[in-house]
């Protein structure tokens, strides 16, 4: 009997309240970071009608006064297209509310190390990072093709393409498997905020026409497939001022799509002491080199900690049944080859830098740019070797 079954994933644009807090910590985040790489930041925010609240725990030697950190929220919501009172939030108008404090020194004094090697870790926690070779980006498919459409909805806003769109949105896409294999869109979901003076077939063709048939390869979809746009009828209200929204509440958005683990630590506004983020990025690197070394077909890395400890309590490789040399022989290479401490994962990975409003939106993983370090391969052809330099000694002293 052939195995099927159907995986959904979501995206939404840079226009969601949610996402605007993400876009807004990162920004503080990258501000303070580009002045002080030492930094430690945990930056919040949230935001509803007609007012952004910033807060969190910050330790720098940056001066941050209520004016630049005013600024920052404002340049950000201006970026993103809310710059007209007409949308129900606007850049200009919108009360700022600054609550950010200094960073507590029992924490502080766990992660501040004279040395990088032997930083803590800012937090306990489980951090998870995952490959897979369905696509080039060695990400699950669902997850790439949402964040496509999500990002072709601002593309096609932002350049006037479709001028009746404002800055809310979302996108799901349902694929099909046969075999642990995709083989076409089942269905195709998208809401987008628009204007008032829009009719639903103008909206509906453009956006099939602009953003679908742009996006998404012909070749998986047929007639079969279903495609829901704006079922609702209607969606005028949108961003903070039809909903609230709040830094990290996109957790699954950012990562894998619903298809790996997730250890529930967000990412936006944290500077790399902070495993949730800089693990996470690491534990993403791990299992992409294991999957481009050709070790496995997916891969999924799991790492904990304890607060102001730079060892990890443990790590685990999960393979799903699809790994070509054991997996323990791979978990064996990896500990050679990888140093999974808070302070060489920010040393090796070049994290203390201001990389991190681009990844506030479209994901986290995937995406073959500069600053996404954790991309890189460049490991994998020693991983390999070192995999099988393992093997062959475990075959003589067996």
């Amino acid at each position: 009997m052939i195995c099927r079954k159907f995986i959904s994933s979501e995206s939404v644009t840079e226009g969601h309240p949610d996402k605007i807090c993400d876009q807004i910590s990162d920004s503080i985040l990258d501000y303070i970071i580009a002045k002080d790489p030492e930094a430690h930041v945990a930056c919040e925010v949230f935001v509803t009608t007609g007012l952004v609240l910033v807060g969190g725990e910050i330790k720098t030697i940056v001066p941050l006064s209520n004016e630049e950190i005013h600024r920052i929220v404002r340049e950000t919501i201006k970026e993103i297209g809310y710059n007209d009172s007409s949308i129900g939030f606007d850049y200009r108008g919108c009360a700022v509310i600054n609550a950010l404090h200094a960073q507590s020194p029992d924490i502080d004094q766990g992660v501040s190390k004279s040395k990088i090697e032997k930083q803590g870790a800012g937090d306990q926690g489980i951090m998870y990072g995952y490959a897979c070779d369905e696509t080039p980006e060695y990400m699950p498919l669902p997850i790439v093709l949402a964040h496509k459409l999500t990002k072709k909805l601002s593309e096609v806003r932002k350049k006037g393409i479709l001028p009746f769109l404002r800055p809310d949105g979302k996108s799901l896409v349902t694929v099909e498997y046969e075999e642990d294999k995709p083989i076409r869109v089942h269905a195709i979901v998208i809401a987008a905020q628009h204007t008032e003076d829009v009719s639903t077939e103008e909206i509906e063709e453009g956006i099939k026409r602009e953003v679908i048939n742009k996006v998404i390869p012909s070749k998986l979809i047929d007639d079969e497939t279903k495609i829901y746009i704006n079922r609702t009828g209607r969606f005028v209200i949108g961003g903070p001022h039809g909903d609230s929204g709040l830094t990290g509440r996109k957790i699954i958005v950012d990562t894998y799509g619903g298809v790996d683990s997730h250890g529930g630590g967000a990412f936006s506004g944290k500077d790399p002491s902070k495993v949730d983020r800089s693990a996470s990025y690491y534990a993403r690197y791990v299992a992409k080199n294991i999957v481009a070394a050709g070790l496995a077909k997916k891969c999924e890395v799991q790492v904990s900690y304890a607060i102001g400890e730079p060892i990890p309590l443990a790590q685990n490789i999960e393979c799903f049944k699809t790994e070509k040399y054991p997996v323990e022989i791979i978990r064996q290479a990896v500990d050679v080859i990888f140093d999974f401490r808070p302070g060489m994962i920010s040393e090796q990975l070049n994290l203390r830098r201001p990389i991190y409003k681009k990844t506030s939106v479209y994901g986290h993983f995937g995406r073959e740019e500069p600053e996404f370090t954790w991309e890189n391969t460049d490991k994998a052809e020693i991983l390999k070797k070192k995999v099988k330099e393992m093997l062959e000694e475990y075959k003589k002293e067996n």
